[in-house]
């Protein structure tokens, strides 16, 4: 079970680990990665990452994300949960990208536009493989979708990534 909106924005009970200057350091950068994605400019979307294990992220849906019967196209749940899964287990993993290596979803309920915010929670694994689960919740606070993934460690270095930054004076 994902935890309650005031968990996730850090209001709330929280997922045990350090909180030091280097891990915000760390979500700060993956912030920066995420802006930096090409295909995140062709959503309005915004993320942010208030603890270790917890990512949110809101995505304005409209109809540039609707399939002919006037909802928002499956690729988009998939879009927004992963995204919030995977940034929620890489707050875990300081050195290498992470790869989603397997994702299930859940559609409960046809988007039809709005603001939605993809809420992701790191579950188990540290090592070579995490799992993390995210949900989507509309502005009407209903959940509309739901997710888990499975992530793997990659070879590919953080530090080397352009957008992996941290915002100067953090």
């Amino acid at each position: 079970m994902l935890p309650d909106e005031k968990a996730v924005t850090g209001a709330g009970p929280s997922i045990p680990g350090p909180s030091t200057p280097g891990a915000a350091r760390h979500w700060r950068a993956l912030e920066s990665l995420y802006a930096s994605a090409p295909v995140n400019g062709l959503f309005r979307s915004h993320i942010a990452i208030d603890g270790e294990g917890l990512a949110r992220i809101t995505f304005d849906v409209d109809e540039t994300c609707f399939h002919a019967a006037g909802a928002a196209h499956g690729t988009i749940y998939f879009k927004m949960l992963d995204d919030a899964a995977f940034y929620a287990a890489n707050t875990l993993v300081t050195d290498r990208f992470l790869l989603t290596t397997s994702f299930n979803l859940h559609f409960s309920q046809p988007i039809r536009g709005g603001r939605i915010v993809a809420e992701g929670r790191w579950v188990s694994g540290r090592r070579r493989v995490l799992v993390a689960e995210s949900r989507l919740v509309d502005a009407d606070g209903e959940e509309v979708g739901r997710g888990t993934g499975t992530f793997m460690r990659s070879r590919i270095a953080l530090s080397g990534l352009p957008g992996y930054a941290a915002p100067r004076g953090d």
